[in-house]
C-alpha cells in the first residue's frame, strides 16, 4: 500500500517495450532522429494542431524552469499560487534558470488562484515603475498541488485576463492527464484553445520512466531557439533523445496515458470513500484526480502505518495519499481490510 507518490510507481510495461524497440542501430543526436520525428506527428494528433514546437526533458522541474526562463526576464516576475510546485518544490529553479526572475505568490482555495487576487496582481503591473518587479508570466498548475483541477473554461478565463495585461500563460501539466479525465476535457481544450502559450506536458507521473514535453504554441514558438540554447547551457539537451521520445509515443498511442490516469483517478476515489467511512476522517480538498488529502485521527493513521501503508503528512497537517496507474483492486481490498 504505497500511496507516497505516483513517481514511486514503475514505468509502464509498454514504455519499457518501446525503449527496447528503439535500442538498436544508430540515430542522429539531439532530437534529429526518426523516433522524435514520429512523436511530432503523434503530438499533432493528440493536440489537434500543427502550429507548435516541442522539447523533451527528463524531469518536471527542468521543463518548468526552462519554459519559464524563456518568457520571464531577470527583472520580471511570474504570477503563481503560493502552493504551486514551482514555488514549493523546485528549490528556486525558475529563479535560477531565468537569472533572477521573481515568483509573485497568490492565494486561493485548493491551490487554485482566486480571481480577485489575480485581478489585483494584474492591475498592479507597471513596467515604468522601477521600484517593483512587473509580472511577465502567469503560471497555472493542473492538477494543482492540492489535487484539484482547473476546468478548461477557468483556464481560458484566466488566460484572457493575463493576456490583456500582456502576460505569457504557462501551464504546469505534471498531472494533466488526471485533470483531463476528471474534467472530461481534451488536451487541446485545456491548452492552446484555452489560451495557454507554453505547456509542460507531464508523462512521468502517468507511467513514463522520465519524460516531460515542453510545447510552445503560436507566437511563443519564436522562443524555440532560445529554449534549445538554454537547454544546452543547462545540461538538458539529451544526446539520445529517441529514448525520451519512445516513452511519449508508448503512452500517447491509443490514449494509453488517459487510460492509466483514469485508473489512478478511480482508485483515488475508492481510497477517499474508504477513509471517509471512518469517524473523524475529513476530506480537505475535493478529489479531482489521483491525490487524496484527508485529516485522519491518530488511531486511523496509526493503523494504516502499522499495516505498512506509506503516505505523507502535508504542510497543513493533513495526510496525502496518491494513487498511480499501477494501483489495483487488490490494494483497495487490502486498505479496506485494514480499516474495517
Amino acid at each position: 500500500m504505497d500511496f507516497s507518490s505516483d513517481t514511486s510507481a514503475p514505468a509502464h510495461p509498454r514504455v519499457m517495450e518501446a525503449l527496447a524497440r528503439v535500442n538498436a542501430g544508430h540515430q542522429s543526436s539531439y532530437g534529429n532522429d526518426a523516433v522524435t520525428a514520429e512523436l511530432r506527428g503523434l503530438l499533432a494528433r493528440t493536440l489537434e494542431i500543427e502550429d507548435f514546437d516541442f522539447w523533451l526533458c527528463a524531469s518536471g522541474t527542468a521543463s518548468n524552469a526552462l519554459a519559464l526562463s524563456c518568457f520571464c526576464p531577470p527583472t520580471g516576475a511570474i504570477l503563481c499560487h503560493a502552493e504551486a510546485h514551482i514555488a514549493r518544490d523546485e528549490r528556486g529553479a525558475p529563479e535560477f534558470f531565468s537569472g533572477g526572475g521573481k515568483l509573485q505568490l497568490l492565494g486561493g482555495d485548493g491551490a487554485q488562484i482566486e480571481e480577485t487576487e489575480l485581478r489585483d496582481a494584474l492591475a498592479r503591473i507597471d513596467h515604468g515603475f522601477v521600484h517593483e518587479t512587473p509580472a511577465h508570466v502567469l503560471s497555472l498548475t493542473n492538477l494543482t498541488e492540492s489535487g484539484t483541477a482547473y476546468p478548461a473554461a477557468r483556464i481560458a478565463h484566466y488566460a484572457a485576463l493575463a493576456k490583456e495585461a500582456g502576460l505569457t500563460v504557462h501551464l504546469d501539466g505534471a498531472r494533466i492527464a488526471n485533470a483531463l479525465v476528471s474534467m472530461g476535457a481534451s488536451l487541446a481544450d485545456m491548452s492552446w484553445r484555452a489560451g495557454t502559450d507554453v505547456l509542460c506536458l507531464g508523462l512521468t507521473k502517468t507511467g513514463a520512466m522520465g519524460c516531460e514535453i515542453i510545447v510552445l504554441f503560436g507566437e511563443a514558438r519564436t522562443k524555440f531557439n532560445e529554449l534549445k540554447a538554454r537547454a544546452k547551457r543547462s545540461g538538458h539537451m539529451p544526446p539520445k533523445m529517441r529514448y525520451l521520445a519512445a516513452q511519449a509515443i508508448a503512452l500517447l498511442t491509443d490514449g494509453l496515458w488517459l487510460d492509466l490516469a483514469r485508473n489512478a483517478n478511480q482508485r483515488a476515489q475508492e481510497v477517499a470513500n474508504l477513509l471517509c467511512r471512518r469517524p473523524g476522517t475529513e476530506l480537505v480538498h475535493p478529489v479531482h484526480g489521483n491525490e487524496v488529502f484527508v485529516r485522519l485521527d491518530d488511531e486511523t493513521a496509526g493503523r494504516l502505518r502499522d499495516a505498512g501503508a506509506v503516505f505523507y503528512t502535508w504542510l497543513d497537517g493533513s495526510s496525502r495519499l496518491v494513487t498511480s496507474w499501477q494501483t489495483g483492486a487488490d490494494t483497495i481490498d487490502q486498505l479496506a481490510s485494514v480499516l474495517d
